[in-house]
Parts: structure tokens; C-alpha cells; sequence
């Protein structure tokens, strides 16, 4: 289920998470060729990418039970 970026915040092993709409999260890492993400790198990468719809896994977990 798609659900909006609501914020940011560092985890505890400075990968940055997404805050999303539904009160999850996603994390949203720079690890090139797997996962290429290069706004995350910078406040204003960042700040452009609120409201963009992400994937919630959580939600989708949901939605199967």
C-alpha cells in the first residue's frame, strides 16, 4: 500500500528512515548498485522527497490478515 513521506530520522546506526503517512516506517539507504538514492544524502534531497509515496510493507502485512 502506497503511503506518503511524512519525515526523516537517523536509526541508531545512522541509516535514514522514513517516516510515513500510515505511522510506519521504511528505510531509505544510499548503498549503491543495490539501492541508488542519492537525496537521501542531503537536507534538501530530502525535504523535495516529502509526500512522495513509498511501498509500507507494515500496511501490506495488514491488508493480507
Amino acid at each position: 500500500m502506497q503511503q506518503a513521506i511524512v519525515g526523516f530520522y537517523l536509526d541508531v546506526e545512522d541509516h535514514w528512515v522514513a517516516d510515513l503517512a500510515s505511522g510506519h516506517t521504511q528505510h531509505v539507504r544510499h548503498t549503491p548498485p543495490w539501492q541508488n538514492r542519492p537525496w537521501v544524502m542531503t537536507e534538501e534531497g530530502r525535504k523535495e522527497k516529502i509526500g512522495m509515496m513509498l511501498e509500507c510493507k507494515e500496511c501490506d502485512q495488514i491488508n493480507k490478515n
